[in-house]
């Protein structure tokens, strides 16, 4: 471990504070197949050398795969105005706004990504950006918790399952009654849900498009929740509030979800964009940070944090949240997605993504055996029933170039035949003719 600045004396010293005698040990909590093999290094290598070795492990990946996976990570075009504008050392090297009168560009961007957020969902307020989709809806959910005093959530199970997972995984050691409540053919089912929700709720969590690519409008479930004081969150895929019903106009409490589809690449996961909008009654209850516009003494307009409610700004028991920054860069990126596209750009966009998928349902619809999942109008995900294991024939189709979809089988069990397709604006007529060939030819072969 040479490249360890710290001393064997050293590493001892601190193991036994530990109480362990070696590193193997200490690590040894983590499962052998996920540490590394060894923690020593080999030789230094030159620039060139390190370019030669990572552009060979890089080749190992399928980059070159038609992409029809969604799941909530979408594969937009990305303007190369986007990059151009992030990339500026203004903002790329702007680290966090404490300062005002030097950070303006970077507040009044933030600024500008709130408007566009509270626009594009029809909410009142926004903030300054979450790290993902993910999080995004635990912070929802401890809004709910802190503005209604109650424990209870119910969540429908269209809600995206790596989000649940997440939301899970944040709240293990809290003191929440989840309640999960399954689709019926797709759809919220409205009546299990009436039966979960009362005065002991804090929220309902939704989403819309759902897992399945199903649209769905909550209006309904909205009213009932308020009739017990319960309040609604939705997670919305940001794309298609372009043409569908906003959760402002449905009478969403809160709103959160991905950004990743507004001018970010996959990138293997991140770093990714979560974003939150809600009613101007919990403005106090948001996680993070606000900026907004003012007028300094002189009448010049100007941005300031707004509200800052965390732990580094006001005692510990009354911060909102432990998000110690927000994803500034990531933001940027979005808002000058946005702003490049404009109002009728996005709803074009949007199309573009429902009609395409109609055409892809279509192709598809005619494989023998394959049944696609109509009883519900979709956005631009469908779900597709397979003669065989999902899983097995998107390997198969793997090898033919295309990722073909998600397998829902390993998050909803008896679902094991079935495929999530999601197409974009970027699959062309015939990648799509190709994919539902290729299909065809993996499920005989």
């Amino acid at each position: 471990m040479s490249y360890i600045a710290n001393t064997p004396q050293q590493q001892q010293e601190m193991l036994a504070v530990c109480g362990e005698d070696s590193i193997d040990r200490l690590f040894s909590d983590i499962p052998g197949q996920l540490r590394p093999a060894t923690f020593n290094l080999s030789r230094p290598r030159s620039e060139q050398e390190v370019r030669s070795i990572l552009s060979k492990l890089a080749e190992q990946n399928y980059s070159h795969l038609t992409n029809f996976v969604g799941g909530g990570f979408y594969d937009h075009f990305i303007p190369a105005a986007v990059e151009a504008i992030a990339s500026r050392s203004e903002f790329y090297t702007a680290y966090t706004p404490y300062q005002p009168e030097l950070s303006q560009g970077t507040l009044q961007a933030i600024y500008e990504w709130q408007t566009a957020i509270s626009r594009l969902t029809g909410m009142e307020v926004s903030n300054a950006s979450l790290y993902d989709g993910g999080t995004a809806l635990y912070e929802a959910c401890q809004m709910a918790i802190r503005s209604t005093g109650r424990n209870k959530v119910v969540i429908d199970g269209g809600v995206n399952p790596i989000y649940r997972k997440m939301l899970y995984s944040y709240t293990a050691n809290l003191n929440i009654d989840f309640i999960e409540v399954a689709v019926t053919h797709g759809q919220s089912d409205r009546d299990h849900i009436k039966e979960q929700i009362d005065d002991k709720t804090a929220a309902l969590i939704v989403q819309n498009p759902n897992f399945f690519g199903v649209i769905e409008d909550h209006s309904d479930i909205v009213g009932m929740c308020h009739d017990t004081g319960a309040l609604v969150i939705q997670s919305v895929y940001p794309i298609a509030m372009a043409v569908l019903k906003t959760p402002g106009e449905m009478g969403v409490d809160i709103a959160t979800g991905e950004g990743q589809s507004l001018g970010i690449p996959l990138s293997f996961g991140g770093p990714y964009l979560g974003f939150i909008a809600a009613a101007r009654k919990l403005v106090r209850k948001m996680p993070g940070r606000i900026a907004g516009r003012t007028v300094d003494a002189r009448g010049r307009p100007g941005f300031v944090l707004t509200l800052q409610a965390r732990e580094q700004h006001i005692r510990r028991e009354k911060a909102t949240s432990n998000i110690c920054t927000n994803q500034a860069l990531c933001t940027l990126r979005a808002l000058t997605f946005m702003s490049l596209m404009g109002t009728h750009g996005m709803r074009d966009l949007a199309l573009l993504c429902l009609n395409k998928a109609q055409y892809a349902k279509q192709r598809i619809k005619a494989i023998e055996s394959v049944d696609v999942m109509e009883s519900s109008p979709t956005f631009n995900e469908f779900t597709v029933r397979l003669p065989m294991d999902a899983g097995e024939l998107a390997g198969r189709m793997i090898e033919k170039g295309f990722a073909a979809g998600f397998p829902l089988g390993g998050y909803y069990p008896g679902m094991e035949n079935y495929l999530l397709i999601a197409v974009t604006e970027k699959r062309t007529k015939a990648e799509i003719g190709q994919l539902a060939e290729a299909l065809e030819e993996a499920l005989w072969q």
